[in-house]
C-alpha cells in the first residue's frame, strides 16, 4: 500500500476538515471524476475509485482515527489498525459497500435505511455531445439525439422476478436488508451492522428472477429523444434536460440528460457572446466618394450608408442585428468593418488619370500620411 495516494490528498481537503467538508469535497470529486462524464478515460477512472475509497475510511470516525495513526498501514493484514478490524472482500479489501457511500451522500433516508442494498439512490445525469450548424445555435432547433440510459425494466416492472411470482422476505434478516456481526478488534469486541449476505441487503429473496433484467431491476436502453435547443446558444454551452438521465433506484430520483453544443463556424459572420462581426469589402471610389452598400445580416441582406472619405477599418453598428439573447427577446448588434479593395492590374490609361487625381488632391486630402512623416522628422 506504500504507493497509495494519501486520502486527504485524494480529497483536496487537510487533516483538520471536518465531517461535513469531508463530505462536501467528495460529492464534487465524485461528480468531477464520474464515469458517465469522463467516458474512456482511464485517469479520471483511477481517480475516481481513489476519492471513493479516501471517503470510504475518512467519512467514518473509527476509521479515520485509524488512518490518521497509522496511514495505509492500518488496513494491511497484520498492520497497526488490524485487518480484521474490518475483514476481507469488497472495496480493495477494505469490505466498503460503495452503494453505502453514494446512498450516503446522494441520497435519502436514514441511517438504517442507507445501509440496505433496496434504499433510494437517484440515477446520474447523461452527458451527450451534438454538433449545430451556426444557423442552429443562432435560431435554435429540434435535435433528435439516442443515448444509453439505465432505466427500470418494463418485463418485470423493476421488481426483478419474473410476472406471475412472488418475492419472499429473506429469512435471515427478517427483510430488513442488515444483520449484526460481532468481532474482535484491537478495541475489544465490536459490534458492526452489515447488508444480509443471503439477500445481498435488499430484505428479499426473489425464486425466479425475471429473464430480461436477470434479477437487477434496471436495464440499459438505448433511448431517443427529441431535445429543443434554444435560439442562442454558444460554443461549449449546456442545456439541461430534466429527469431524462440514468433512472434512480429502488424511488430514487432519475437524473438530468445534459446536452453540450459545438457549433461549427460562419464563413462570414464571427461570433463573440450575443454580436456578430464581419469584414465587408469596399472600393477605392465607394470609400472616397461615399455609397449605399447591400451587406448580409442573419435574416437578410440590408443596405449600409458608407459616408465620403470612410477609412479602411471603420467599423459601422448595425443595432439589433446580432444573435437573439438565450430565453429572451433582447439582441445583440452587428459591427461591419469597412475593408477598402485598392485596384490592381490598371492599365496605361487608367494609371495616367490616377496620377492626374492624385496630383490634384494634393497633400491636404492625405493628412495621416504627412502628419505621419512630421511624428518620424520629430
Amino acid at each position: 500500500m506504500a504507493d497509495k495516494r494519501d486520502y486527504y490528498e485524494a480529497l483536496g481537503i487537510d487533516k483538520s476538515a471536518s465531517q461535513d467538508e469531508i463530505k462536501k469535497a467528495y460529492r464534487k470529486k465524485a461528480k468531477e471524476y464520474h464515469p458517465d462524464l469522463n467516458p474512456g478515460n482511464a485517469d479520471a477512472e483511477q481517480k475516481f475509485k481513489e476519492v471513493n475509497e479516501a471517503y470510504a475510511v475518512l467519512s467514518d470516525e473509527q476509521k479515520k482515527a485509524q488512518y490518521d495513526q497509522f496511514g495505509h498501514a492500518a488496513f494491511e493484514q497484520g498492520g497497526g489498525g488490524g485487518y480484521g478490524a474490518y475483514g476481507a472482500g469488497g472495496f480493495d479489501g477494505f469490505g466498503f459497500d460503495m452503494g453505502d457511500i453514494f446512498s450516503s451522500i446522494f441520497g435519502g433516508g436514514n441511517s438504517s435505511s442507507r445501509k440496505r442494498a433496496n434504499a433510494p439512490v437517484d440515477g446520474d445525469d447523461i452527458l451527450v455531445k451534438v454538433v449545430l450548424s451556426f444557423e442552429e445555435a443562432v435560431f435554435g432547433c429540434k435535435k433528435e439525439i439516442t443515448y444509453p440510459r439505465v432505466q427500470k425494466c418494463g418485463e418485470c416492472s423493476g421488481t426483478g422476478a419474473q410476472k406471475g411470482t412472488t418475492i419472499d422476505k429473506c429469512p435471515k434478516c427478517g427483510g430488513r436488508g442488515t444483520v449484526t456481526m460481532q468481532q474482535r478488534t484491537i478495541f475489544g469486541m465490536t459490534q458492526t451492522t452489515r447488508p444480509c449476505p443471503d439477500c445481498n441487503g435488499t430484505g428479499e429473496l426473489i425464486k425466479k428472477p425475471c429473464q430480461n433484467c436477470k434479477g437487477k431491476k434496471m436495464v440499459r436502453v438505448n433511448k431517443k429523444l427529441e431535445v429543443t435547443i434554444p435560439a442562442g446558444i454558444d460554443d461549449g454551452q449546456r442545456v439541461a434536460f430534466r429527469s431524462q438521465g440514468h433512472e434512480g433506484r429502488n424511488g430514487g430520483y432519475p437524473g438530468d440528460l445534459i446536452v453540450q453544443v459545438s457549433v461549427r463556424p460562419h464563413p462570414v459572420f464571427e461570433r463573440d457572446g450575443y454580436d456578430l462581426y464581419c469584414d465587408v469589402p469596399i472600393t477605392f471610389y465607394e470609400a472616397a466618394l461615399g455609397a449605399k452598400i447591400t451587406i448580409p445580416t442573419l435574416e437578410g441582406e440590408i443596405e449600409l450608408d458608407i459616408p465620403e472619405g470612410t477609412q479602411t477599418g471603420t467599423v459601422f453598428t448595425v443595432k439589433q442585428k446580432g444573435i437573439t439573447m438565450v430565453h429572451s427577446k433582447g439582441k445583440g448588434n452587428l459591427y461591419v468593418k469597412a475593408v477598402v479593395e485598392t485596384p490592381k492590374s490598371l492599365n496605361s490609361e487608367q494609371k495616367k488619370l490616377m496620377q492626374k487625381f492624385a496630383e490634384s488632391c494634393g497633400e491636404k486630402n492625405f493628412t495621416k500620411k504627412s502628419g505621419f512623416f512630421k511624428k518620424f522628422k520629430k
